[in-house]
């Protein structure tokens, strides 16, 4: 009976503190917090790309809306080749990776570099950055802008002004190997 009575109560006060812990009301807070943000976010006019980064080292997108330069579809998500912009358009880039991979095998960001970026060497150098999220500090004068790397499961959303200058602006991951294994596409700057 005494070995009833102890456990009846080691259960008790674990449940009492799991129910009156702090923790569940700081999560409510930060999920509302988010939620507010994205519904700000989503009324400030800014036009906002969904873009999944995948095992397959690929950009892909949910759907092929307009404005995006999209290819073969695999499963539900289609390839994202491209995002055309007019001149100085505010556009916000949430970059998402899915991978049940350990981040130091598989993550992905998302860099946007200069029409005069030499992207090959940029690639290449930035392969020694790990310390600097793959972005080569020799190189940095040709990015544009830049999420953060991204591990399974991690987002990050940027906002960029497009380029007054019209052309063809690369992006591409710099986690080592995904920029040579296709996991680039171009922001298309047109009238």
């Amino acid at each position: 009976m005494k070995n009833i009575t102890i456990s009846s109560i080691l259960f008790a006060l674990v449940f009492m503190l799991a129910a009156c812990g702090g923790e569940t009301e700081t999560t409510t807070d930060e999920a509302q917090d988010e939620m507010q943000e994205e519904a700000m976010a989503a009324d400030d006019g800014v036009r906002t790309i969904e873009i999944v980064g995948t095992d397959d080292m690929k950009y892909k997108v949910a759907s092929a809306e307009d404005g995006l330069v999209t290819g073969d579809a695999s499963g539900e998500m289609m390839l994202l080749e491209g995002i055309e912009v007019s001149p100085g358009e505010e556009i916000r880039i949430t970059l998402r990776t899915e991978s049940s991979l350990p981040a130091s095998a598989m993550s992905h960001n998302m860099v946007l570099l200069s029409m005069d970026a030499d992207v090959d060497a940029f690639a290449r150098a930035s392969i020694q950055a790990s310390d600097n999220n793959y972005i080569a500090a020799e190189y940095e004068e040709w990015v544009l802008a830049s999420t953060d790397m991204l591990g399974g499961g991690e987002t990050d959303t940027i906002t960029i002004t497009a380029p007054e200058e019209t052309g063809e602006y690369d992006y591409i991951c710099s986690f080592p190997g995904h920029y040579s294994g296709g996991m680039q596409g171009k922001l298309i700057v047109s009238e």
